[in-house]
C-alpha cells in the first residue's frame, strides 16, 4: 500500500504567474498554492533593501521584457515538472519600487517541507536566472546601476 500523503494523483498546476505594476501580495500567493493533501507551503519574498555592494540604494525600477510573463510561466511549468508539487505561484513587480517594496513573491506546495523548500528555492533561482527583468538601481550618492542585463 503506497502512502498517499507523499503521492500526488493530479499533475502540479501552475495557478499564478505574472509580472505587475501594481503591489504585490503574499496572501494571494499563499491562497492561490493551498492544496488539501499538502502539508507544505514554501514561499519566497524578495524585498527592496536600502543597501547593495555597500551603497545606500534610493530607490529601483524594474524593466520586464515583453515576454517575460510567458517566460515566468515557463519557468513556473519547469519547476513544477521537477519536483513533487500540487501549485506553484510566482509574481514578480515592475516599474518604480522603494525600499520596502515586496519585489517578487514564490509559492509552492508540496505533501512535505523538505519538497515545498527545494522547488521553492528551484523557483526563485531559475525565475532569476533566465526571466528577462532587469533592475536599474539608484543610489543616493547619485550613481546608479543596472543588474541583469544579457
Amino acid at each position: 500500500m503506497s502512502d498517499r500523503s507523499t503521492q500526488l494523483t493530479d499533475p502540479a498546476e501552475v495557478v499564478l504567474a505574472d509580472i505587475r505594476e501594481a503591489p504585490l501580495s503574499v496572501d494571494e500567493a499563499l491562497a492561490a498554492v493551498q492544496h488539501p493533501r499538502c502539508g507544505a507551503v514554501s514561499l519566497f519574498v524578495g524585498v527592496v533593501r536600502d543597501h547593495d555592494h555597500g551603497e545606500e540604494v534610493a530607490g529601483l525600477d524594474y524593466s520586464a521584457h515583453p515576454s517575460a510573463a510567458d517566460e515566468l510561466a515557463r519557468v513556473c511549468r519547469e519547476v513544477a515538472t521537477r519536483h513533487t508539487v500540487a501549485k506553484v505561484a510566482a509574481v514578480h513587480r515592475s516599474g518604480r519600487l522603494k525600499v520596502g517594496d515586496l519585489a517578487v513573491v514564490a509559492a509552492v506546495s508540496a505533501p512535505h517541507r523538505a519538497q515545498a523548500i527545494e522547488a521553492c528555492r528551484d523557483l526563485i533561482d531559475t525565475l532569476k536566472a533566465t526571466v528577462p527583468i532587469w533592475k536599474h538601481q539608484e543610489f543616493t550618492d547619485g550613481t546608479d546601476e543596472w543588474v541583469g542585463l544579457p
